[in-house]
């Protein structure tokens, strides 16, 4: 199981956009970390302008990660990219849907009205 640690702060919609990414991309299972910046001045000052950071186990960070492309390279770095994912939601990204093709949810969650919700 990979371990990662997520730089967040509470009510941040960026760091909830990575997550659902990474739910929907990552094809290992994983333990995510959050850690909340707000209660640590120091981490604030490190992180305050920069989460979402997405921390790997070797230390490499992937900063302002909710953005599909940078989380599926960074992924794809490691091994961990769940390609056939990544190519469907670069078709839903894109409005191309090929026939056949049903659009996937994120591991764990439910799309309704074309938003996905963890659950």
């Amino acid at each position: 199981m990979i371990r990662l640690r997520l730089y967040t702060t509470l009510g941040c919609h960026l760091c909830e956009q990575l997550e659902a990414l990474l739910a929907t991309l990552c094809a290992e299972r994983y333990q995510l970390e959050r850690v909340e910046i707000s209660d640590d001045e120091e981490l604030v000052a490190r992180y305050g302008v920069r989460i979402p950071v997405l921390v790997d186990e070797a230390g490499q960070a992937l900063e302002r990660g909710m953005a599909p492309e940078r989380l599926a390279d960074w992924l794809a770095v490691r091994g961990w990219l769940d390609e056939t994912a990544w190519q469907q939601l670069q078709q839903q990204l894109s409005g191309e849907t090929s026939p056949g093709v049903t659009k996937r949810a994120a591991k764990g969650a439910t799309l309704h009205g074309g938003r996905r919700y963890l659950g």
